[in-house]
């Protein structure tokens, strides 16, 4: 047989704060660590006839025939390290945990271990202190009667990734006494002597090390990697209080409270995840979760093939960050509806404004409107506010609901302007700013140089390259902005505005010539938003050119019923085009479908 089933008993260690210790001095702690393994740790190991299953980088997972002799080798490696630790400065302390299970498990033909066995040792090392050791139920009951032992009940513990509760035992020594009080401290440990920190004027997210569920110490950089990228990537959004790459990794290596991370990094947000490897495919999960609740508001996982290891960490970044900074804002907008009008700030009515656009109906960008008023009243300065309101007035044209024309596109262009003055480092500001520069005031080059800034700023922004994909169509490329946009509907297929996307990609099919391509992305964009005047305008139009032209007249009859004033003539006025030919060909395909001159 290949494999064998059998019941053993499984520890696992791991040295805490490895990655800050190897970060001040990692060739020191490497050598140290060889040291610990030839002379201390191995032959204690062999002593107890245990066997070394895999080595985890910091850490390692051993098989023993019985749970007294990995109790009995734990006590030893614990206890010699506190007199190995004597003399070394407290920041390069060596301390462990350990967590020993029994259970069944599976050992491979080559001799690895695989399991639930092995998984529940790994995470009762994490819940253990530094310097201390826990147990399993299962594996308490085979050294409980042991008088030289003293043990402390933990309870019921959710253990990460491990279906039903387990219940863990602490060893009680004073092993813990002499660990380097400097080193992070066990999260539930350190719950009752944490203040909470207050909370930032934004949403505010920590992203915490990854797990690595392989089994394979290779693949600890990758997940770490995952990590680092997307906090860089967060970080670009400015409305985002995101922490620092080395608060968060204190936490590397410890099965944690979400809601005790987010008191005490004084956050809104965390997003966990995990990462395993099976031959040459990867999985990673990821999960977004309120502290303040303990709900899950996002939650996906991405596959992929290990050839291009690089590669896939930047999709996976733009994956992730594309889908929670949609969901946070999306969170912090229901936030906001619940706190009293008296209690309001610039900020909540600001996301106000952001729940009325995302209804996109006349009186909800009225009230949107209203609401950006409000907020720049409260803060003068508040550039992303002056883009949204700019954005209303994008709405109030597109949708043929502008009552005073040249006011209202003169009110537009000023708040445009003064969003991105104000906000040259502000993507969202720019973004909606810079589209409304170019759709409401025809100002195509400056609106295209402004969403340039805001795409450099934070690639990721699927707001910042919708628009720019639409002026881009404007701006006479075609095929350039449907790779843009086409990169928007992966990046934020679930955005509210996806529609835009669809109705974009129409335009730039015909502008190219492409009338059954045209129609497919108008259709999709309709089947979202019916009334979307610019999927019913390129649907009529490609039909038209494409000889359909009983679809192009029912699609005609439609777009007249809710712009009933449209004509031939004053296309030029609703789509800013920069090349003559692209609005003349518009011009033909809706002539044809019906439109009066």
């Amino acid at each position: 047989m290949s494999e064998v089933r059998k019941l053993a008993a499984i520890l696992a260690s791991d040295v805490v704060g490895y990655s800050r210790l190897a970060g001040a001095d990692e060739d020191r702690i490497l050598a140290r660590l060889r040291a610990l393994r030839s002379d201390l740790i191995d032959p204690t190991i062999a002593v107890h006839k245990g066997r070394v299953v895999k080595r985890t980088g910091d850490g390692a997972i051993v098989e023993f025939r019985s749970v007294v002799d990995a109790v009995r080798c734990a006590i030893e490696v614990q206890t010699a390290m506190v007199e190995r630790n004597v003399g070394v400065p407290g920041d390069r302390h060596i301390v462990f945990r350990i967590g020993i299970h029994v259970g069944d498990i599976v050992e491979e033909a080559d001799g690895d271990l695989m399991g639930d066995g092995i998984n529940i040792a790994a995470r009762l090392e994490g819940v253990a202190a530094p310097g201390g050791i826990c147990l399993s139920e299962d594996a308490y009951r085979q050294v409980r009667a042991r008088p030289d032992l003293a043990f402390k009940d933990l309870g019921q513990i959710q253990l990460k990734n491990i279906a039903e509760p387990i219940r863990v035992f602490a060893i009680e020594t004073d092993l813990t006494a002499h660990s380097n009080s400097a080193l992070p401290r066990n999260p539930a440990a350190a719950a009752a002597s944490t203040a909470p920190l207050s909370q930032p004027d934004k949403p505010s997210i920590a992203v915490l090390p990854f797990q690595n569920m392989s089994g394979d110490p290779e693949q600890e950089y990758f997940a770490d990697g995952i990590v680092e990228e997307v906090i860089t990537a967060l970080s670009r959004f400015t409305q985002l209080f995101v922490i620092a790459r080395n608060s968060s990794f204190a936490y590397k290596g410890r099965s944690v409270d979400v809601k005790q991370v987010g008191r005490e990094l004084g956050v809104r947000y965390v997003l966990e995840g995990s990462v395993r490897r099976a031959a040459n495919r990867v999985r990673i999960t990821g999960q977004l979760i309120d502290v303040s609740t303990g709900r899950h508001i996002w939650a996906d996982r991405f596959d992929g093939e290990l050839d291009n290891i690089f590669e896939l960490q930047d999709q996976v970044t733009a994956m992730a960050v594309g889908a929670i900074a949609p969901k946070i804002q999306r969170a912090e907008i229901d936030r906001a509806q619940r706190k009293l009008p008296e209690n309001l700030d610039a900020y909540d009515y600001y996301l106000r404004g952001m729940a009325n656009i995302h209804q996109w109906t006349r009186a909800s960008t009225d009230e949107a409107l209203r609401l950006f008023y409000k907020a720049v009243e409260l803060d003068r300065d508040y550039a992303s506010a002056y883009g949204m309101g700019a954005f209303c007035f994008v709405l109030r044209k597109v949708n043929a609901w502008l009552n005073d024309r040249s006011t209202e596109i003169e009110e537009g262009a000023r708040l445009a302007r003064l969003a991105v003055d104000l906000g040259s480092d502000e993507p969202v500001a720019l973004a909606s700013g810079g589209y409304a520069l170019a759709f409401v005031a025809h100002d195509l080059e400056a609106g295209a140089s402004f969403l340039d800034r805001a795409r450099a700023l934070n690639p990721n922004l699927a707001w910042a390259l919708l628009s720019s994909g639409w002026v881009k169509t404007f701006l006479g490329e075609p095929d350039a902005a449907i790779q843009e946009l086409t990169y928007v509907l992966r990046l934020s297929p679930l955005d509210p505005h996806i529609f835009r996307a669809h109705g974009a990609i129409a335009l730039a099919h015909f502008l190219a010539g492409r009338n059954d391509q045209a129609r497919a992305s108008a259709e999709m964009a309709l089947r979202q938003r019916p009334s979307f005047l610019p999927g019913l305008r390129e649907l009529a139009a490609a039909n038209a050119l494409a000889g359909r032209l009983a679809e192009a007249q029912s699609a005609m009859a439609k777009l007249r019923a809710l712009y009933p004033s449209l004509r031939v003539g004053t296309v030029k006025d609703w789509v800013p085009f920069r090349r003559g030919e692209d609005l003349a060909r518009l011009e033909e395909g809706l002539r044809k479908a019906g439109l009066p001159e």
